[in-house]
């Protein structure tokens, strides 16, 4: 059996970009993300935990080019979300059809193709055992055959950047036309890309050791999970994101499961500073401090 999680975690994400566009914006024209008021730049949560799946299914994948039991992912592309809850009742041979086969979840079938009462509990935790990402980050189960909600124990923020980004227009042209028509015009057609020349961008995230005993979110999860905050830019490279990296990962290990001090307390002994006057163009540029100490580990690991 794998080890259980014993223990609260909290941490804090480091990355950076050049030349490139870290988390379009699809209202603003894909621009990127940044805060009006501040100018700071923006990553979502949802963006980041984008690139963990992808990670996972990357890494996770079986010489048959199938993910390893377990290691599924539930939010992907091209995917019915409502007939993969469908096909978890199915493999726990229940028939959401006819009455339920135990009469404490009911003497007749509330709605055709719905589970009920107990019958959802075994649903949720099946997902939980099967899909990485849902055992992880939870989900929302309660759409077509209804296995309820999963809280995940692993919860992060939007990333911020450190300093305020400048998000930089290019014109772009293209001498090759999709139709016909387009053909007949002639010459080239213009575009547009959106990049942010540099940014050190900062996330905070949470691991609940409670919440992981409830989705069965296990050490070797909580191994991977680490694995993939240092390597997932690695395999999400595009022309549009530019050159993206993990920089600095700070991870605070308490001694319970409730946590030993408060996670803002924690993060406020992380501190970035100017390494170089000017204007920000690399990595370098900065230091990333732990207590005025300039971490130099990724993954940096702290006992409170």
């Amino acid at each position: 059996m794998n080890k259980n999680i014993d223990k609260r975690y909290d941490f804090v994400l480091f990355f950076d970009v050049q030349d490139g566009n870290p988390n379009g914006d699809p209202d603003a024209g894909n621009l990127p993300r940044i805060d009006a008021e501040t100018g700071n730049g923006l990553v979502t949560d949802v963006c980041l935990k984008r690139k963990i799946r992808n990670y996972i299914q990357l890494t996770q994948m079986s010489p048959d080019g199938n993910l390893k039991e377990g290691y599924d992912i539930f939010i992907k592309e091209k995917v019915i979300l409502n007939n993969l809850i469908s096909q978890t009742y199915e493999k726990l041979g229940i028939n959401l059809d006819e009455k339920p086969a135990d009469e404490k979840d009911g003497k007749t079938r509330t709605k055709k193709g719905e589970a009920q009462k107990g019958e959802i509990d075994k649903g949720r935790n099946k997902m939980c055992s099967d899909f990485y990402d849902i055992r992880t980050f939870g989900a929302v189960l309660t759409t077509g055959a209804n296995a309820g909600q999963v809280r995940g124990p692993v919860q992060m923020t939007f990333a911020r950047s450190v300093d305020p980004v400048v998000a930089l227009e290019h014109s772009i042209t293209r001498i090759a036309k999709t139709t016909d028509e387009r053909g007949e015009t002639g010459g080239s057609e213009m575009g547009r890309k959106y990049t942010v020349p540099y940014g050190l961008y900062k996330a905070y995230g949470f691991i609940s050791a409670h919440l992981a005993a409830q989705t069965g979110f296990n050490q070797e999860d909580l191994d991977l999970f680490w694995e993939a905050l240092q390597k997932m830019f690695d395999h999400d490279h595009s022309a549009a994101r530019g050159l993206m990296s993990t920089r600095g990962l700070i991870i605070f290990e308490h001694k319970t499961p409730l946590g030993s001090e408060n996670a803002v307390d924690l993060f406020e002994r992380v501190s970035v500073e100017r390494a170089s006057e000017g204007v920000a163009r690399s990595f370098s540029d900065y230091n990333i401090l732990l207590d005025d100490n300039i971490v130099k580990e990724v993954p940096k690991i702290v006992k409170v």
